[in-house]
């Protein structure tokens, strides 16, 4: 019988090498992993007015990012992205929202709160969140809790909203598609001595892209419920700058973009406000009945197909002036009687030299004269395989005597580095880029 194996202490030295190897593999591969998770493109920074920042006054930081619902995930809506799942997307989302260190972000198609909700709490964010009728994602705005307090909160439901005052409950709505969109608000009283603050809103507009006429109906609608909620406050808040910042589904070149704007309508932008005024099932239940509970619970980009509803128009009539659908005119009245808003990247890019041939703006793609407003918004916000628009944006409404300047901008990232379309991992865990600007105001006199 052999005798038993006694290992000599060089054995024991070597065994114990190994151990240690393997131990310390396991430490560098376990945040290796992690970090894989997280990893986002990262991103610079434009400087706009960076004198500003430290002059008199306040600056803050305000972002704004779709986060793409994973309720709303199809594989056939995103056929190049190798992220779709929500593990493979939710630590990319949590990083691209706190690699800001934003005082407010804004925030569309929030779902999985139960997960997002822990990570704003450790991040030290407060938020108010808000979803419409049977939705299954919402609208949030978060605010660092060492900075703000919120002071009041609305929500406006876009269907409920009237815009004129004669005829009946319906023509008074003016309404052409019942979509169940909302638009969160909030008052933020800056902490500290005196009694600053700022107006938040966001919102995420009707999606159907042959609905012009019902966007420019629910963004001049919310233009007016940001200046009411504004003046109905105490003392001070009456001169708080506005922020509206969200998801508004509309390019530069559309007629809701040149209505919050200011700028004149064009005669194309007029043609597709007047093909747009109809009336959808979701109004008139008499007009397709089958068909209308399904229309009132569409979601965004949930159709495809060769008649793919988000290029036609189905299930609706021309209206009629029972309706009470808005003319032209009146609803340039409507954004008007308001006040006229500035595009934060709009306005700062435009200060930045040699911006316009970098191809990051959305003027270079030639669908926008230069000197509209609107062309040197980012090239894209939206990029997917099948859509690339722009359709997020941080408006700014003065308050009276206190103009809000840009300070700096969070750039635009090129086309290039989207790949074949978002999400894409290592990139972006959204279909939608987010956009940031710290942005600056006199302090109150």
């Amino acid at each position: 019988m052999s005798r038993p194996y006694q290992p000599t202490a060089e054995d024991i030295a070597k065994a114990e090498q190994r151990r240690i190897k393997r131990e310390q593999a396991k430490k560098i591969e376990t945040p290796a992993v992690e970090d894989d998770k997280s990893q986002i493109l990262p991103r610079e920074w434009l400087d706009v007015s960076p004198h500003l920042a430290s002059s008199e006054g306040h600056t803050i930081r305000v972002m704004t990012w779709n986060l793409l619902a994973q309720s709303l995930v199809r594989r056939e809506l995103f056929p190049t992205s190798d992220c779709l799942k929500a593990s493979q997307r939710e630590h990319m989302l949590y990083n691209e929202i706190l690699s800001h260190n934003a005082a407010i972000c804004c925030l569309q198609e929030v779902d999985r709160t139960e997960k997002l909700f822990p990570v704003l709490e450790k991040a030290n964010y407060a938020w108010v969140y808000a979803a419409g009728p049977r939705k299954k994602h919402g609208c949030l705005i978060a605010y660092r809790k060492d900075a703000f307090s919120c002071i009041r909160q609305k929500v406006i439901t876009y269907d409920d909203q009237e815009i004129r005052e004669d005829g009946d409950e319906q023509a008074r709505r003016g309404s052409s598609f019942r979509t169940k969109n909302i638009g969160n608000l909030v008052a933020l009283r800056k902490l500290g001595p005196g009694n600053d603050g700022v107006i938040v809103a966001t919102t995420h507009l009707f999606w159907h892209p042959a609905y012009a006429y019902e966007r420019a109906r629910q963004a001049g609608i919310l233009l007016r419920e940001v200046t009411r909620f504004r003046s109905e406050g105490s003392g001070p808040e009456a001169l708080w700058p506005s922020i509206i910042a969200g998801d508004f589904n509309f390019p530069p070149d559309d007629p809701a973009y040149s209505l919050l704007t200011g700028e004149a309508l064009l005669p194309a932008q007029k043609a597709r406000l007047e093909a747009s005024r109809v009336v959808h099932a979701t109004i008139d239940p008499t007009i397709a009945a089958g068909g209308a509970a399904q229309a009132e619970e569409e979601e965004e980009g949930a159709e495809s197909g060769e008649n793919d509803p988000d290029k036609i128009i189905v299930n609706a009539r021309a209206a009629q002036p029972s309706d009470g659908l808005l003319t032209d005119t009146e609803l340039e009245g409507l954004f008007r009687q308001s006040g006229t808003p500035t595009s934060a990247y709009d306005a700062g890019q435009k200060a930045v030299p040699g911006i316009s041939g970098s191809g990051l703006t959305y003027g270079s793609r030639g669908t926008i004269p230069s000197d509209r407003r609107g062309s040197f918004e980012p090239s894209y916000t939206s990029y997917t395989h099948y859509w690339k628009s722009v359709l997020d944006y941080i408006f700014v409404l003065d308050a009276p005597g206190r103009d809000v300047s840009v300070v700096r901008l969070a750039k635009p990232h090129s086309k290039e580095a989207f790949g074949d379309g978002l999400p894409r991992k290592g990139v972006c865990g959204s279909d939608h880029i987010s956009l940031a600007a710290d942005l600056h105001w006199p302090p109150l006199q």
